[in-house]
């Protein structure tokens, strides 16, 4: 029996992600966690029965996508979804499926998202690696601040691109902080170590679209429940203080020799993502100047690996 019950514009975001989540067993319930906090901030607590009915096959895709109304609209929920599926850096023959069918249920061509896919494809895959010389230890901390006020300038930006670039600039930081203590890391290694930290990739790309999805739509459809998700501040000192963190996570392991556990990584990144969100107000001002200087161009630059930030 499918579910017959009207769906709404937040519902059908959420349950979009949650589609794009069970198709891939690996990702962590760190991420279904977020998912469900952020369910909360839009003002719907209908996580739970949203990913029943999927698992139960009540709710299809093409239902789940039906209240995405606008062309516009379409292509942001399909680039968010994209997006989240390479968050990790690769994409699974599931994960294809998922995006074939998401383009069917909100009636977009392949061609029409051929563009789109290759952008998304461009920044969410690039390398890890970096070709700028290993910095010494001591410039850690000045490096990852850097970084926590590039990516807290991104979210000031209207261009879903700022918002793609956050993931891959986070895991070149932690290459470079592993280059610097003598590691040569990988990406699966990077992604790993997040993880079990409970910083997962796919909830950070989920956050910041459906901060830029919901300032479109908020006026529309929520109203005052889609402020709480939707301020460019809000999403600002989100991606400072978790690159901040995720930065200092990683020169705190590599200078312990490596020997920080999985157990203790989590509440020294809670810990360390609260100092960051105290330490962006007094930042704000270089944020929001760093903004300025930044466009498509020299966001592919620096996603690239071309320009350091």
């Amino acid at each position: 029996m499918q579910f017959m019950q009207p769906i709404s514009t937040s519902d059908s975001l959420i349950a979009i992600c949650l589609f794009a989540s069970f198709c891939d067993g690996e990702k962590c319930d760190e991420e279904r966690k977020h998912l469900s906090d952020l369910a909360n901030d839009l003002g719907n607590g209908n996580l739970a029965s949203l990913a029943r009915n999927i698992l139960l096959g009540k709710l299809p895709l093409a239902s789940a996508a039906s209240a995405i109304e606008t062309q516009h609209d379409r292509m942001a929920a399909y680039e968010m979804a994209r997006a989240y599926c390479e968050a990790d850096g690769s994409i699974t023959p599931a994960e294809v499926d998922f995006l074939k069918g998401l383009k069917d249920s909100l009636k977009l061509s392949p061609a029409t998202v051929q563009t789109l896919d290759e952008q998304v494809d461009c920044v969410a895959l690039a390398p890890v690696t970096s070709e700028a010389p290993a910095l010494p230890v001591s410039e850690n901390k000045g490096m990852i601040l850097r970084y926590a006020i590039l990516n807290g300038a991104l979210e000031l930006l209207p261009q879903t691109l700022a918002t793609m670039a956050i993931v891959p600039l986070q895991m070149k930081m932690v290459y470079r902080i592993g280059k610097s203590h003598g590691a040569e890391l990988d990406r699966r290694s990077i992604v790993e170590f997040l993880a079990t930290a409970g910083m997962g990739m796919g909830s950070q790309v989920i956050e910041g679209f459906a901060r830029k999805l919901m300032k479109n739509l908020g006026n529309k459809v929520l109203g005052k429940t889609a402020g709480k998700v939707a301020g460019g501040a809000t999403g600002s000192a989100f991606s400072f203080a978790s690159t901040y963190a995720i930065g200092h996570l990683a020169d705190k392991y590599h200078s312990g020799g490596r020997s920080l556990s999985a157990q203790d990584r989590k509440p020294l990144l809670t810990a360390l993502s609260e100092e960051g969100r105290q330490l962006h107000a007094r930042y704000l001002p270089e944020i929001q100047a760093r903004s300025q200087s930044l466009n498509p161009a020299t966001i592919m630059s620096l996603v690239q690996g071309k320009q350091q930030p």
